[in-house]
C-alpha cells in the first residue's frame, strides 16, 4: 500500500472517518492497534506498526486542515506504552503551516490539539 494507491486513499478515508467519529463523541484517544484493528475489521490491511499508519495520519491531519486553522484530528492516535502521540505528530504540528499557532512543549502542543478538537467536534 502505497500513497496515491487506490487501496491507500479507500484506507485513508477510513481514518479521517474512524477519528472524525472518535473526535464527535468525546475525544478520547486510542492506539495505534486500536486504530488497526478497527482498519483490518473494515477490510483495510493497515498493521499497526511498520506499514503506511504513520503516513495515513498525517495525510488525515493534512487533509483535514490543510491550511493549519484546524486542529490536528491524528492527535486521538496515540503510543500504547506512552498513552501519547509519536514524534511524527509533533514533528507535523511544528512545521508549517500548522507551527504557526503550536507552540510549547510536546505535551501543551497535544493537550491544546485535544481541546481544539473537543471543541470543534462535539460542538459542531
Amino acid at each position: 500500500m502505497k500513497r496515491g494507491d487506490s487501496d491507500y486513499e479507500a484506507a485513508l478515508e477510513a481514518v479521517v472517518e474512524i477519528l472524525k467519529d472518535r473526535a464527535r463523541s468525546g475525544c478520547r484517544p486510542l492506539t495505534y492497534g486500536d486504530l488497526s484493528a478497527l482498519l483490518i475489521a473494515d477490510h483495510h490491511a493497515v498493521p499497526a506498526y511498520q506499514g503506511p499508519l504513520p503516513f495515513l495520519l498525517e495525510d488525515a491531519s493534512v487533509q483535514e486542515s490543510p491550511d493549519g486553522r484546524k486542529p490536528l484530528i491524528s492527535a486521538l492516535v496515540v503510543l500504547q506504552d506512552e498513552l501519547r502521540p509519536s514524534a511524527g505528530f509533533y514533528k507535523l504540528a511544528r512545521r508549517p503551516p500548522y507551527g504557526a499557532t503550536r507552540k510549547g512543549d510536546n505535551e501543551a502542543i497535544w493537550l491544546k490539539e485535544l481541546e481544539a478538537l473537543r471543541r470543534d467536534y462535539t460542538t459542531s
